[in-house]
């Protein structure tokens, strides 16, 4: 599903960090190496069909690289 930030991420947390991230290879290989992290937090989206809502989204970060692979994990209204 593809859609579109809109304004600031907040409430944002840690889930994993290096040797914990599941898919810490894969990463590494797509993007190159650094302290990988996967993160989630709150933001407003817009969806493909215009739809605007909140969503606890999730994505890997790194620095250097920047954040990586955002998706949807829950709608929250």
């Amino acid at each position: 599903m593809n859609f579109e930030i809109i304004g600031e991420i907040h409430d944002i947390e840690i889930i994993a960090v290096n040797r914990s991230i599941r898919e810490l290879e894969r990463l590494q290989k797509s993007y190159g190496s650094g302290r990988w992290r996967k993160l989630k937090g709150i933001a407003t989206i817009q969806l493909e069909d215009g739809t605007v809502c909140e969503a606890e989204i999730h994505w890997y970060e790194a620095h250097g690289i920047g954040k990586k692979e955002f998706k949807i994990k829950y709608i929250l209204e």
